[in-house]
C-alpha cells in the first residue's frame, strides 16, 4: 500500500480491475467478442447495467474467478470502474457530457453453486453467492442516496462524494482549514447520486424446509435496473453478496426487551435483592445486527432451459412474447406429430396414478387454460379453468393436487381446514421499520398466472369460502382495510379436492346432497368430477399391480410417452397460442348450450346443479383449451364436441349414476331416471302386495305372480290412462320394466323369485317341446323385509 493523494490504493484490487477489463475486451464466444454486443444491448434497453455470465469468467481466468467469488464486496467498485472504462473506450458517446458521473453497474449471473437460505451464514459475508427462494413481499421503489454532495453553511465550501453507510451520513468536519463546522450542512440534490431502491422479502421454498421447522426469510435489496423484476409469488434466483446491517428495532432499545425487573414495591422493601437489570448485567451482548442480501441480478425460474436475463416483462399478460429456440420448437412439433398424440399427453400427466383418464384430461386442459379476453368496456373475461374433484377416501385426490402444483412454476398448495380468508386472499400488515401499512400476498395472489390447489375444500369455514367467490369469477381481490383501497390480480386456476358429506359417496342421492358446497361455489367450477371407490376384481388387480411395481422399481416402473420437462415446454408453448372460434364452432356451442338447458328443464330429471351461462362460458374455455392442446389457432366443431362430452361426463353423468343403470343380457347399458324407476317400483310392489293379500284372504292360488302377468297388468294400467300412442312405445316400456324387475331382483333385493320358471318349462317338455326356463314365467314376490316409504 502506498499513500497517494491522501488515499490508500488497494494494489490487489487494481490488478483485479485490469484483468477484468482485459477479460471484457478479449473474451470471445463463437469467434465474436461477446461483451461488445452487450454494450449494444444496453443501449437498446437504455440500461446502465452490464450483465456478466460467471461461466465465461471461470473459463477465462481462474485467479480472477476466485478473487471475484471470495471478495466480491471488496472488489465491486473496481469491477464497476473496469466496466465504465470498457464502455467509454469502445463507445465514448454512451456516457453523455451532461452526466459525466453516470455509473455502469456490473451484474453477475449463472453462478454454478446455488445456496439455500439456511446455508447463508457469516462465512458467506462479502462473497459472491446465488440464493434461491420465493418472493413473498415487495416494497415500493424509492430513491436511495448513494453519494451525497454537501455544502458547508458556514464557509459555503462544497464536499463531494460522501458515501452513505446504511443511514443519512454527513461529513464529519469541513475540509477547509479555516472552518471547523461539524453540524451545519445542506445536501445539494442536483449534484448528489441517487439510485432506485427496493426491498424484497424472500422465503424458503416449501421443498427446502426441514420437518418441524418454520420457513426462514431474508431481506433482499434491489438497486438500479433490477427493481420491479421480482413479483410476489415468483421463485427467483438472486445473485449478489451477503452484508451485515444494524437491526434498527434492536438498536432502538438495547437490552430493554430482555430485561427482567421486579416490582417496585419489592425493590423498595429489600435493598439487597434487586434482581438483574437486563442481559447486560450478565455480560451478554445485544444482538443488534442482522443479515441482508444485496442483489445485483435477478433470474426468475420459469422451468425454461435458456432464458435471456434481460427478457423479463413488466406484466405477465404478455405471455405470447416468450421466445423459443428452434430446438424447442422442433421438439414440440415432433411431439405433436406422434400418433395418438392427445391420449399420450394425457397418459403422461401424473404417471404414478393408475387410470382416471377423465381427471387427467381435465388437469391437462386446466394447465393449458382458455384465452383471456377484455371487452371494450374493460371487463375481463376469465380464461382460467377451475376443477373440483369429489371422491371417496384413498382415490389419489391429493396426489393429483401435489402433481399439478409441482408442474407449474407459480403454484400454491394449501389445505382448506388450515386456511383463513386472509391467508387465501391478502392481508394488510405493518412494515416494522417504516410503520407504514403494506399488503402481504395470500395464496391466490402468490399463484397469479398459475394454479392454486386447495385440499379438503369441504372442510373450509363458510366465511372463508365466500372470500374466494370474487377470485374465482372476476379474478381479482378487492381490499378495503387500514386506509388501503386496492384491487389486486388473482388470475389463477383453482384445483380443489373435497370429500363427500357422509365420508363416502351415496349413489342414491344427487351430487348436491353429497357435497357440502353451496351452489354459488359449485357453479364457479367448470368441471366437477366424482371418484367412486367401487370394488371391481379386474380394476383392483391392475391398481394393486401398478402400486406394487412403483414401490419395487420406482422410476423404472413408469414409462410415460413424454417426460415432465417436455410436458412443461409443450404447455408453455401451447399457452402462447390464442385460438379463435370458427363460425361452425360458434353455432355448435349455441346448440349445445340450448340442449343442456332443455335437459335441465325436463320434468322428472335431477341434475347436479342448474345449467347457467357459466356453463356456456365453461364450454368456450374448454373448447379453446382443447384447440391449444392440438396446437391449433382455430376452434373447430370437433373441439366443441369433445368439450361438450367432457362437461356432460363431469356434470350429468353423476345423476345418471344416481339413477338406475340396468344391464340386459347382451351387456348393453340402459339409463333410466331415478323418478321413473321409483314410480314403476312402487306400482309393481303395490300390485304384488294386493295379490298376496287376496291369496291369503281366499286361501287359494300362488303366493306370487308370474312376471309376464305383472308386466301385462302394468301396461294395461298405463293404456287406460292413454299413455301410449303406438306399439313401439309399448315395446320400449316392456323392455324398461323387464330391466327394472331384473335390477329389483339382483341389485336392490326388493323382489324375490319364488319359482324360476322351470315348472312351466317342464310342462312344455311333457308336450314334446324342449324349452329353456323363460324369465317371463318365473314367479315373483315382494321381499319380506321390504317396507314401502
Amino acid at each position: 500500500m502506498e499513500a497517494f493523494g491522501g488515499y490508500l490504493v488497494d494494489e490487489k484490487a487494481v490488478r483485479v480491475e485490469n484483468i477484468f477489463l482485459e477479460f471484457l475486451k478479449s473474451f470471445k464466444l463463437n469467434g465474436e467478442t461477446y461483451y461488445e454486443a452487450e454494450i449494444e444491448a444496453m443501449r437498446a434497453n437504455e440500461s446502465t447495467t452490464m450483465f456478466i455470465d460467471f461461466a465465461h469468467v471461470m473459463r477465462y481466468n481462474d485467479v480472477l474467478q476466485k478473487a471475484i467469488a471470495n471478495e466480491y464486496l471488496r472488489f465491486e467498485p473496481y469491477l464497476k470502474n473496469a466496466c465504465k472504462r470498457f464502455v467509454t473506450e469502445l463507445k465514448p458517446t454512451f456516457i453523455s457530457d451532461d452526466n459525466p458521473n453516470k455509473d455502469i453497474n456490473v451484474a453477475f449471473f449463472n453462478i454454478p453453486f446455488l445456496k439455500r437460505l439456511r446455508e447463508l451464514t457469516t462465512a458467506e459475508i462479502g462473497k459472491l453467492v446465488s440464493v434461491t427462494g420465493v418472493v413473498t413481499r415487495t416494497s415500493e421503489v424509492r430513491p436511495e442516496l448513494l453519494q451525497g454532495t454537501f455544502k458547508c453553511l458556514e464557509c459555503m465550501g462544497v464536499i463531494k462524494n460522501v458515501e452513505q453507510q446504511f443511514k443519512y451520513t454527513e461529513p464529519i468536519i469541513c475540509t477547509s482549514p479555516m472552518c471547523s463546522n461539524r453540524a451545519r450542512w445542506a445536501l445539494l440534490r442536483q449534484d448528489s447520486k441517487f439510485a432506485d431502491w427496493q426491498r424484497v422479502r424472500m422465503q424458503e421454498t416449501s421443498q427446502e424446509i426441514p420437518a418441524g421447522s418454520l420457513p426462514r426469510s431474508l431481506d433482499i435489496i434491489l438497486r438500479h435496473d433490477i427493481v420491479e423484476q421480482a413479483r410476489a409469488g415468483d421463485t427467483v434466483i438472486f445473485t449478489g453478496t451477503l452484508v451485515v446491517i444494524p437491526d434498527i428495532s434492536a438498536l432502538a432499545s438495547p437490552g430493554e426487551r430482555s430485561e427482567c425487573r421486579r416490582e417496585a414495591t419489592q425493590r423498595n422493601n429489600s435493598v439487597g435483592h434487586e434482581g438483574l437489570k437486563g442481559l447486560r448485567a450478565l455480560g451478554v451482548r445485544d444482538l443488534s445486527y442482522r443479515l441482508a442480501f444485496i442483489a445485483n441480478s435477478v433470474q426468475v425460474c420459469d422451468g425454461r432451459r435458456d432464458t435471456d436475463i434481460r427478457n423479463r416483462k413488466k406484466d405477465a399478460d404478455e405471455d405470447d412474447q416468450l421466445q423459443f429456440t428452434t430446438e424447442e420448437l422442433d421438439e414440440i412439433q415432433k411431439m405433436r406429430n406422434t400418433p395418438d398424440f392427445f391420449n399420450k399427453v394425457v397418459d403422461s400427466i401424473a404417471p404414478t396414478i393408475f387410470g382416471h383418464q377423465d381427471i387427467k384430461r381435465a388437469i391437462l386442459l386446466m394447465l393449458l387454460g382458455g384465452v383471456h379476453k377484455v371487452t371494450h368496456e374493460g371487463i375481463n373475461l376469465r380464461g382460467d379453468i377451475n376443477v373440483v374433484i369429489v371422491g371417496d377416501p384413498s382415490c389419489a385426490k391429493s396426489q393429483f393436487l401435489k402433481y399439478a402444483s409441482g408442474i407449474v412454476a407459480r403454484s400454491v398448495y394449501t389445505s382448506g381446514k388450515s386456511s383463513s380468508a386472509a391467508g387465501l386472499t391478502a392481508t394488510v400488515a405493518k412494515e416494522p421499520e417504516t410503520g407504514e401499512f403494506c399488503i402481504e400476498a395470500g395464496a391466490l395472489m402468490l399463484a397469479d398466472n398459475g394454479i392454486c390447489c386447495i385440499d379438503e375444500f369441504d372442510k373450509m369455514e363458510v366465511r372463508d369460502q365466500v372470500a374466494i367467490h370474487e377470485a374465482m369469477e372476476q379474478q381479482t381481490i378487492s381490499i378495503t382495510k387500514a386506509g388501503i383501497q386496492a384491487t389486486l390480480n388473482a388470475r389463477t386456476s383453482i384445483l380443489a379436492a373435497a370429500n363427500p358429506t357422509g365420508g363416502r359417496y351415496d349413489k342414491t342421492k344427487p351430487l348436491k346432497y353429497n357435497v357440502a358446497l353451496p351452489p354459488a361455489i359449485l357453479s364457479r367450477f367448470d368441471l366437477v368430477y366424482v371418484m367412486i371407490d367401487d370394488p371391481d376384481d379386474q380394476t383392483d388387480y391392475h391398481i394393486a399391480h401398478h402400486i406394487v411395481r412403483v414401490h419395487q422399481k420406482h422410476e423404472e416402473a413408469l414409462s410415460p410417452a413424454f417426460t415432465t420437462a417436455q410436458l412443461k415446454r409443450y404447455i408453455a408453448y401451447a399457452k402462447t397460442l390464442k385460438p379463435k372460434l370458427s363460425l361452425e364452432a360458434r353455432k355448435l356451442l349455441v346448440d349445445s348450450y340450448v340442449a343442456l338447458r332443455r335437459g335441465d328443464a325436463t320434468p322428472g330429471t335431477r341434475v347436479a346443479y342448474r345449467m347457467t351461462v357459466r356453463q356456456l362460458e365453461a364450454l368456450i374455455r374448454l373448447s379453446e383449451a382443447i384447440a391449444r392442446s392440438y396446437l391449433e389457432s382455430q376452434v373447430h366443431p370437433r373441439h366443441v364436441r369433445l368439450a361438450e362430452r367432457l362437461l356432460k361426463t363431469s356434470i350429468i353423468r353423476q345423476d345418471e349414476k344416481n339413477g338406475a343403470t340396468t344391464s340386459n343380457r347382451q351387456g348393453k347399458t340402459l339409463v333410466i331416471s331415478d323418478e321413473y324407476f321409483q314410480r314403476v317400483t312402487q306400482a309393481l310392489v303395490m300390485r304384488l302386495r294386493q295379490h298376496e293379500e287376496s291369496v291369503i284372504h281366499e286361501g287359494t292360488g300362488l303366493a306370487g305372480m308370474r312376471q309376464k302377468d305383472l308386466i301385462k297388468w302394468y301396461v294395461e294400467q298405463q293404456n287406460e290412462k292413454n299413455n301410449y300412442s303406438s306399439m313401439e312405445e309399448v315395446k320400449k316400456e316392456v323392455y324398461k320394466i323387464k330391466a327394472i324387475i331384473e335390477s329389483l331382483v339382483r341389485r336392490e333385493g326388493h323382489l324375490i323369485v319364488v319359482d324360476d320358471g322351470r315348472q312351466a318349462a317342464a310342462e312344455g317338455e311333457g308336450e314334446g317341446e324342449v324349452q329353456r326356463p323363460s324369465r317371463d314365467d318365473r314367479i315373483l314376490a315382494v321381499a319380506p323385509n321390504y317396507v314401502i316409504d
